[in-house]
């Protein structure tokens, strides 16, 4: 049976894990880190970079460098690099494609299946961009989860019976959950959040700080230049960081930006007071949430055992101030793993695979569905939180006399219009009898998988005649067009391969000279008063002086050649 793993795909950083001896283990990537950023970037030569290589040229390459695409997914949202559109799905799955060979050569055999985690607020839209972004890079996504739900599942298999709260602050969203545990299952009570408030959010009130502090004492606009911004942007994320354990940083960038006087230089002293306050609205947002669950629950806080706080947004004292305020100082604990969610995941995958028994994960849907009728009205057939995988059916009738087609047209939210909701389907049944308003009846399902991912029945009880259709959001991807990202994703994986292959080749070579140098230094004595080895040391030099060649002016496979060549030579040096 092939080996499952667990991926946090985060907005600013996405880690992968697998089962060991029935334990959850997260990988150490290529670079020696736990974590992976959430970093994609194009070079002018064509190679495609991702983690911490793109990250680290992230200020001279700006225009060509994505990061935090995960705030994009399920939009119609892409990125132009050299005439071609890639869409945040595409972005993603090169995210996955590096985490899923980090995997592979830790494992050392192949990896298809997979576990994804997607904040708990996800709609129908972006788990199927997140689904769509694994099949691209290759992977059989086993199930999508709720990062709480996964955090909770890491923290609660050997739990009793406890109800706790899971606040998940990440770089690009934040979620917060109550969730029920007992004796290894672990079910979503309720849920809540915001897809468009993360620690990415933080960051930017300290570069429009910053921005406009320059633009008062120089008179020169920063985020006009993409270099300098995307330097503003670094800068800023230490400053947040740094405010959490020490009440002010200065901030300092040198030559941020050029002046007929000379080059322009940024010094800016930042307290955490001062922070708190240009930021002060966004925490504000972070409590609607946190009342919507205690609502949609029923609970009352002292019902509530455990505060569990995962994300690095989190460890904000003001973030940490205001979930003591909100829970009247309800003890709070981080999961003991440094990486819950991923843990989570591949725990969840164990599930899938029968690896990890006596263990349950039920979710929930954030939101609710249903359909237009008359006037615009919201009838709705599945309530948010309700518990997933989950179908439920409702009878609709004919408005009009010898109506004979109906349009079903499907909905996500919370608002009792329609209009104030977010339209993700919409069925057409056609071929209805004539007969007076109200005479054809129609049987409409919504049937929703454990990904969260529905279908919809729309059924003529007359006739029986059926139609079904899975839900695919504006911003899905056709299947051929899916097809045709699954082919250039499996191109771009074997550039990447041969650029490896390339560069372990380069390495073995330049080793090889430089001990074979050594070799010939360290002996140089014995080899002259020796004819034979004269001969190997004339034969070694010659292998060198090629090598060196090839290594300057040679192509991949010129250089395998001049290796070999080398190491038969090496070899004999040695004896």
């Amino acid at each position: 049976m092939t080996r499952a793993v667990g991926i946090d795909l985060g907005t600013a950083h996405s880690l992968v894990s697998v089962l060991e001896g029935g334990q959850p283990t997260v990988i150490t990537n290529a670079e020696g880190g736990r974590s992976t950023p959430s970093v994609v970037a194009f070079t002018h030569d064509g190679e495609v970079l991702v983690g911490e290589p793109a990250r680290r040229q992230a200020v001279a390459n700006a225009d060509r460098t994505i990061c935090s695409v995960k705030r994009h997914m399920g939009t119609s949202w892409k990125v132009r690099i050299d005439g071609t559109d890639f869409t945040s799905q595409q972005i993603s799955a090169f995210i996955l494609q590096k985490l899923k060979r980090d995997a592979e050569s830790y494992l050392g055999e192949q990896v298809t299946d997979a576990v994804i985690t997607v904040p708990a607020y996800f709609g129908q839209a972006e788990r199927q961009a997140t689904e769509e972004a694994g099949q691209i890079a290759g992977l059989n996504v086993l199930r999508i989860i709720s990062e709480p739900t996964s955090a909770a599942l890491a923290y609660g298999l050997d739990k009793g019976e406890e109800t706790v709260m899971v606040i998940h602050f990440g770089g690009g969203t934040f979620d917060v959950s109550l969730l029920g545990i007992d004796d290894g299952v672990v079910a979503v009570l309720a849920v809540s959040g915001d897809n468009e408030l993360g620690g990415d959010d933080w960051d930017q009130r300290i570069v429009d700080h910053l921005v406009k502090r320059f633009a008062d004492d120089h008179g020169v606009d920063l985020a006009a230049d993409g270099t300098a911004l995307r330097r503003l942007c670094e800068a800023a994320q230490r400053a947040k960081i740094e405010l959490s354990s020490t009440t002010e940083t200065t901030i300092d960038l040198p030559y941020a930006a050029a002046a007929a006087e000379g080059p322009l230089h940024l010094n800016e002293r930042l307290t955490r007071d001062r922070f708190q306050q240009l930021t002060a609205d966004l925490l504000e947002r972070c409590k609607a949430p946190f009342h919507d669950v205690i609502k949609d629950a029923g609970m009352g806080l002292d019902e509530i055992d455990y505060v569990i706080l995962v994300g690095g947004s989190t460890r904000m004292p003001a973030v940490i101030d205001m979930v003591d305020e909100l829970t009247g100082g309800k003890e709070r604990q981080r999961v003991r793993s440094d990486d819950p969610v991923a843990v989570g995941a591949v725990l969840q995958a164990g599930i899938i695979k029968g690896e990890v028994r006596d263990a349950l994960l039920v979710d929930a849907c954030p939101f609710s569905l249903g359909i237009e009728t008359k006037g615009g009205i919201m009838n709705v057939l599945i309530q948010r939180n309700t518990t997933i995988p989950t179908k439920r059916s409702e009878i609709f009738t004919t408005t009009r006399d010898n109506q004979t087609e109906l349009e079903i047209k499907v909905y996500e939210g919370e608002h009792e219009l329609t209009a104030r909701n977010k339209k993700i389907a919409c069925v057409q049944l056609t071929g209805l009898p004539a007969a007076k308003a109200g005479r054809s009846q129609i049987e409409v399902t919504f049937d929703i998988d454990a990904n969260g991912l529905m279908h919809v029945f729309a059924k003529d009880l007359c006739t029986a005649k059926e139609q079904r259709v899975a839900v695919t959001v504006g911003s899905a991807v056709p299947k051929a067009d899916l097809e045709r990202m699954v082919r250039e994703a499996e191109r771009y994986e074997e550039q990447e391969r041969r650029r490896r292959k390339a560069a372990e080749t380069r390495d073995r070579a330049n080793q090889l000279v430089h001990s074979m140098k050594k070799s010939l230094q360290d002996h140089a004595d014995t080899m002259a008063d020796d004819i034979k080895t004269d001969d190997i040391k004339t034969e070694a030099e010659a292998a060198v002086g090629e090598l060196e060649e090839v290594l300057r002016n040679g192509d991949d496979a010129a250089l395998r050649e001049a290796t070999e060549r080398a190491s038969i030579t090496a070899e004999k040096l040695h004896r």
